[in-house]
Parts: C-alpha cells; sequence; structure tokens
C-alpha cells in the first residue's frame, strides 16, 4: 500500500543511488576502472531500493496513480534508472555485452510493466508497448521495412517527443510552486511528467538495445578463427603491418612443405644449396636482367625478330681467284649493257610523255 511515510533507510538509499547516478551522467571516461566499479556500485544500491519497495509493498496493483503519494512516485523511475545503468556498463567482448543486454531488457520491462498498471503508458507509447509485446526482440520504435521517407519523419517525432517533455520539465521546476514544494500538485506534475519521459527514453533504449544485439549475432565468434597460434607468432604478425606482408604470407608460413604423399602445401624455391639461399637474401627484390644488351639483339637476328632493311643491300665481293664466278660477273655486266643500248632511257614511256 502506497504511503508518504516510507522508511528513512529507503530514502536514504534512494538518494544515495540517485546520487551516484547524477555523479555518472557527467563522469569525464566511461571507459576507466573506476567508472566501471561506480557503475557497478550504483546498480546495486538501485537493487536495493528495488528489494526494499517491495518489502513496504509501496506500490500495489489494486490501487490507481491518483492514490499513489506524491512523495513516492519518484521511486517509480528506480527500474528505469536501474535499466539505463546496466546498458551502460563496461564490457570486455560480445559474449558479455549480450548478457548485459539482457539484464538491461529485463530491467526496462519491470519498469514498463509497473507504471502501465498505474496506466502512466499513454497514447502514443501504448501503441509502442503494444507491439514491443507482440516482438519484444524485432521491436524497433520505426517499423522495421519502413521507407525512408517514414524513418526520417519518425526520427524526427523521436526528436521533438523528447524536446516537448525536458522543455515541460523545466518549465514546471521554474514554477515557484514546485520551487518551494508548497503546491503538491506542481509536484506531482513534475514527477509524473518523469515517468512519461522514462516511457519515452525507454523505448529508444530497446530499439538500441535491438539493434545492438542484432549486430553482436551477426559478428563472428571466437570460434570461427584457428585457435592454435603461438603467441610469438601472434606478436610478429600483430606488429607486422609493412606493405610486402602479403608476400611474406605467402613465404614464410612455416610447416611441411610437402604432404606424404608428395603433393606441395605450400609454395616454395628450389635453390642449389644453402650458401646460394643465403647469398640471395642481399639480392635486390627486382629480377635482374639476364643477358647483355648485344647478346638480346645478336639473339632476336638469329630468330628473325629483327627486320633489316631501307639501305643498299651490301655489295657482292667477288674473289678474283675464282674465274668462274669472274666470268659470271662479266657476262652480267655486258647483258646490262646491252639491255641499256636498245632500252635506251624514256623510251617505255609512250602514253604519258612529258
Amino acid at each position: 500500500m502506497a504511503s508518504s511515510d516510507e522508511p528513512q533507510s529507503l530514502r536514504a538509499v534512494f538518494e544515495e543511488a540517485e546520487e551516484k547516478r547524477r555523479a555518472l551522467e557527467t563522469s569525464p571516461d566511461a571507459t576507466s576502472a573506476s567508472y566501471a566499479a561506480a557503475v557497478a556500485a550504483a546498480v546495486a544500491l538501485y537493487g536495493r531500493v528495488l528489494e526494499l519497495i517491495s518489502r513496504v509493498a509501496l506500490f500495489s496493483p489494486n490501487e490507481g496513480v491518483e492514490d499513489v503519494a506524491t512523495s513516492s512516485l519518484p521511486y517509480l523511475l528506480t527500474g528505469f534508472h536501474a535499466a539505463e545503468l546496466v546498458q551502460r556498463t563496461p564490457f570486455a567482448g560480445p559474449a558479455p555485452r549480450r548478457l548485459t543486454l539482457r539484464r538491461a531488457r529485463a530491467a526496462y520491462e519491470r519498469f514498463l510493466n509497473l507504471v502501465d498498471a498505474y496506466g502512466l503508458v499513454a497514447p502514443p507509447y501504448d501503441g509502442l508497448l503494444e507491439r514491443y509485446r507482440d516482438d519484444a526482440e524485432g521491436f524497433a520504435v520505426v517499423p522495421p521495412g519502413s521507407a525512408a521517407a517514414a524513418q526520417r519523419d519518425g526520427k524526427i517525432a523521436t526528436f521533438r517527443a523528447e524536446r516537448a517533455l525536458t522543455d515541460k520539465i523545466s518549465h514546471l521546476k521554474a514554477n515557484p510552486g514546485y520551487a518551494e514544494r508548497g503546491d503538491d500538485e506542481v509536484v506531482r506534475e513534475v514527477h509524473l511528467t518523469n515517468v512519461t519521459y522514462g516511457v519515452h527514453a525507454t523505448f529508444q533504449a530497446l530499439d538500441s538495445l535491438n539493434r545492438e544485439l542484432r549486430l553482436i549475432a551477426e559478428a563472428p565468434s571466437s570460434n570461427d578463427h584457428p585457435a592454435a597460434h603461438s603467441s610469438t607468432a601472434r606478436g610478429a604478425d600483430d606488429a607486422d603491418t609493412r606493405l610486402d606482408r602479403p608476400l611474406r604470407a605467402t613465404t614464410s608460413r612455416g610447416g611441411p612443405l610437402l604432404s606424404q604423399r608428395g603433393k606441395p602445401l605450400q609454395p616454395f624455391t628450389l635453390v642449389g644449396s644453402r650458401a646460394d639461399r643465403a647469398r640471395g637474401v642481399f639480392r635486390p627484390g627486382h629480377n635482374l636482367p639476364t643477358m647483355s644488351i648485344d647478346e638480346y639483339l645478336e639473339e632476336e637476328r638469329r630468330r628473325g625478330g629483327i627486320l633489316e632493311g631501307g639501305t643498299d643491300p651490301p655489295k657482292k665481293v667477288v674473289d678474283d681467284e675464282d674465274m668462274d664466278a669472274v666470268d659470271r660477273e662479266t657476262y652480267k655486266a655486258r647483258e646490262w649493257d646491252d639491255f641499256k643500248d636498245e632500252n635506251p632511257k624514256g623510251s617505255g614511256n609512250t602514253l604519258n610523255r612529258g
């Protein structure tokens, strides 16, 4: 049963938890060990608050929100703050993070069930709650598969709703009736608006939580990679960031070169001796020429790969001691002289005289 006279221990633990939560919101380093310890301590305090709330039956399913004392309304947000802190818990890998997100989901659900029992999940959040209960793991504020325009409009609507709630809270807190705690109606309205903001933030957190869980599910697990690597090889692999790493990866694998049946298991190079291999260490990385330019041209000429032309062919030198050759050259010269005498220059130009 709700009462404004809750035990002092409950109030003290709640205020301590709230103080730690506010300190974490302004923490400069969310990755330090001290931050993780502070989050764990705050979560433990909120857990203690929830135990005390249950022990004293501060909230009852048989009453409406109008039956809850104004001083008890802030305790409605205990589950929400605990869920936020659990979701903010630092993690060291996908598996621990998955467990953390599931704990956060359970805490958010307890908060939603409590405030829904008091009729505090008003439109449009009642529709979101119905969709969440139908498919908790597939829930998104904007349904998956919506058009890009719908996604954009959903984000704009979310931003505007959050801005309207924060502006309303700021406006109410600026009221003198709240500052002096003299106007119970204003104080009550502030607490109920804080609950509405918590409902709004819960659905945003569940949307984000589901997206993160999907990413974790799609990420490769550590079992997908071979585990039999020595620490020495792993250290060398991590430190090796040079451009020649792909080449070295294929030439320095280690292990047997051939299988038992003689099949090559990795590329290798045959050398004459270890001395040849050692001398090759200091050779240039590129291939050196295996012949000179003159040797190359001679080989191409022999293969007929070089066309030699554009100049008069060399005149054949007749051996003076070869009388047959001398006679052949003499007859050839006489025949050429007779041909020129019988066919004077220009005699063949009978159709196109100049």
